[in-house]
């Protein structure tokens, strides 16, 4: 840890401590000629004084030490150096990111960053933030150009119960870039799924070999920064990234198989569905809810988003008309199963006979928890574990949307952190709106019913 202080300040990030609270089992060497001592283990002057050879120099150093550094660390024979440091090519300093690049070469050494995060790794334990950390790799991975969006991402997706397998905020990449993370990632069996934030490439050809062979297995979803003309002027001033116009970059990103989104709550979305137990092979979708408008909505929404509403088979609706009446409900698609929709063990049922329709692909839920606390509080353990008991028993995929009407009550926030419990727990991905679940359905589905091979 090149740079490593007491505690946070002078804009770094304590990666010493970093580690330590994360629990990483290998050996961390402080480095700093300003300290002795730092959390009671000895710091060390240089990286020449260093007592063995070590895989990573995290640096939190001023630029103007940078090439010193790693010109020391080449010496060192040091195979990765990950420049935290900015003030480079977003500053408008390109001749000192070729000097390093200079350096690099004359030896065996490669460059994260600079201005970047660096590297998580679940199963290692080497990150950026101990907080994200899991007890086991989880099945995504994550690229991101900004460290800020790296940190929303992870600490989304921990909230979120998105089993995070690596992550790496790459900055500047003046040297490892995008396209040799994708590689590294396309060869690792663990990950089933890859999200990224991209402002800009090095190498389009390259991206679009790389990025379409990891597409023929696994969907890569992808957030493009600078998307408009004021976007990527600050994209410049972030990265020193030089972004692309939107219409070529949606081409390129189609091209590779990539879906495409819009926001950082689309990203872990897209993910959370794509490594669900089950992904939707078709986009015939059997909804259920307890209210006609949002039935109403919710078709709306579908057809527009390209998926279909199909009439359900007869047995279909004999089956979920045995436990409601024919007041106020509806047995068609979408089912309204009115105020008995709150029982979530009428709810259950009806998820297991839409399963048993041929005419389905995939069956959306729609549950709100707000009535749950006002007239059922008594089973809200039992109808969650009811839900998440029947999705288990489903052959076709389970969506729910939770609904968020009333955020202001720390009761049903607990609630709603008892059901993403209890569903996340059996591989459901659940959304927060309709319109959340619908985008993300339409978009995984351009990826597993594109034509070509699938790992």
């Amino acid at each position: 840890m090149v740079g490593a202080s007491l505690s946070l300040g002078e804009g770094k990030l304590p990666f010493f401590q970093i580690l330590k609270a994360a629990g990483y089992p290998g050996r961390v060497y402080p480095v700093n000629p300003a300290h002795k001592e730092i959390l009671g283990e000895k710091v060390y002057p240089d990286l020449e004084s260093l007592p063995e050879p070590v895989d990573l120099a995290i640096c939190t150093i001023p630029a103007r030490a940078a090439l010193e550094t790693l010109e020391r660390a080449v010496k060192k024979g040091i195979p990765f150096v990950h420049f935290f440091t900015s003030g480079f090519s977003e500053r408008g300093d390109r001749e000192l990111e070729q000097a390093l690049i200079r350096a690099a070469r004359a030896g065996r050494t490669r460059i994260v960053g600079p201005n970047c995060l660096g590297v998580h790794c679940t199963e290692s334990r080497v990150t950026f933030d101990p907080f994200i950390l899991e007890d086991r790799p989880g099945p995504v991975a994550f690229l991101s150009q900004s460290g800020g969006v790296a940190n929303n991402f992870t600490r989304m997706a921990r909230a979120r119960r998105v089993g995070l397998n690596k992550a790496v905020s790459y900055g500047n990449q003046i040297d490892l870039r995008v396209e040799d993370y994708l590689e590294y990632f396309d060869q690792d069996r663990g990950i089933r799924a890859v999200a990224a934030y991209i402002e800009d490439l090095k190498d389009g050809r390259r991206f679009l070999e790389v990025a379409g062979r990891l597409t023929r297995g696994r969907p890569l979803v992808v957030l493009k920064g600078g998307r408009t003309e004021a976007g990527a002027k600050a994209a410049a001033s972030h990265t020193g990234a030089l972004a692309g116009s939107r219409a070529v970059w949606s081409g390129l990103l189609r091209q590779a198989g990539c879906i495409e989104v819009e926001t950082q709550e689309q990203l872990v979305d897209l993910v959370m569905l794509a490594t669900a137990e089950r992904l939707p092979r078709g986009s015939r979708v059997g909804f259920l809810a307890a209210g006609g408008g949002t039935s109403v909505l919710f078709t709306d929404l579908a057809v527009l988003s390209g998926l279909s509403v199909p009439e359900l088979k007869r047995h279909t609706q004999v089956a979920i008309a045995q436990k409601i009446p024919a007041v106020n409900t509806s047995t068609c698609n979408p089912v309204d199963l009115g105020a008995f929709g709150f029982d979530y063990r009428i709810m259950a049922h009806g998820m297991e006979a839409l399963d048993r329709d041929s005419n389905i692909d995939v069956i959306v839920i729609y549950l709100c928890l707000d009535f749950l606390l006002m007239f059922r509080s008594e089973e809200i353990d039992t109808g969650l574990q009811a839900i998440a008991a029947s999705a288990a028993r489903t052959a076709k995929p389970v969506v729910a949307v939770v609904a968020r009407n009333a955020d202001d009550n720390p009761r049903l926030g607990e609630i709603r952190r008892a059901a993403l419990a209890a569903f996340r727990g059996q591989g459901l991905p659940v959304f927060n709106t309709l319109q959340d679940a619908v985008f993300a359905l339409s978009r995984i589905l351009r990826w597993t019913l594109r034509p070509g091979d699938r790992r």
